[in-house]
């Protein structure tokens, strides 16, 4: 055996002396912890990312001008005009005034005519659009849930608020909302019941096979 050979079965040798056996379920379980730390430190980069890109905007004199529009329109429709609660809401985009509107629930006998959805419907149908790309939303109060999600579908940009839950809890319900469609729903207030499932699933597939389906 050549000095070459000898020097590399003593590294081999030196190689599998130092290795150990492990059990093939502890193999598995040592390779799963590696993959949720992996994982798990994936997801702390991207919560850092996703944290550093949702940081709160800088609030300019404009923004200011708009919510003290807001809360103007909200005194006006809650204690002047007294057409429902104290809500206001304006809509901004490319910093035009798209829309301004005060809650109107009792004037229009209409439990969905919040000020976000009032103003939301005006500035639509100003713009001839189901949506709203790129507008801000200066409400004088946190959203309710509808108002959130009428938001949303519109595809609201930013809102901004004035007033939290907190500083009306005794008079409007918001936040009871919020913790009631979070519970299951025979826990709900209005208990939601699935029935005729079948039969829409029908006119969903329809809806699916046709071209010129709608798009919002």
């Amino acid at each position: 055996m050549t000095g070459e050979e000898m020097n590399l079965e003593k590294s081999l040798d030196a190689l599998f002396s130092s290795a150990r056996v492990v059990h093939r379920r502890n193999f598995l379980a040592a390779g799963a912890g590696l993959a949720a730390a992996t994982m798990a430190g994936g997801e702390a980069v991207a919560k850092t990312a996703e944290s550093r890109s949702r940081a709160k905007s800088v609030i300019t004199d404009q923004d200011r001008k708009h919510m003290a529009l807001a809360i103007q329109t909200m005194r006006q429709a809650g204690v002047v005009d007294k057409t429902g609660g104290p809500f206001g809401a304006v809509i901004v985009r490319d910093g035009e005034v798209l829309a301004a509107s005060g809650n109107s629930v009792l004037r229009d006998n209409d439990p969905s005519a919040h000020a976000e959805v009032n103003a939301i419907r005006m500035a639509c149908k100003k713009v001839g659009a189901p949506n709203l790309r790129g507008a801000t939303l200066f409400t004088s109060c946190e959203c309710c849930p509808m108002c959130y999600a009428t938001a949303y579908w519109a595809r609201i940009g930013k809102i901004y608020y004035a007033a939290a839950w907190t500083d009306y809890a005794d008079l409007f319900d918001d936040s009871n909302i919020g913790i009631d469609m979070r519970k299951p729903y025979p826990q709900r207030m209005l208990q939601p019941e699935q029935m005729m499932q079948a039969d829409a699933q029908k006119v969903w597939l329809e809806f699916r096979k046709m071209p010129d389906r709608a798009k919002y």
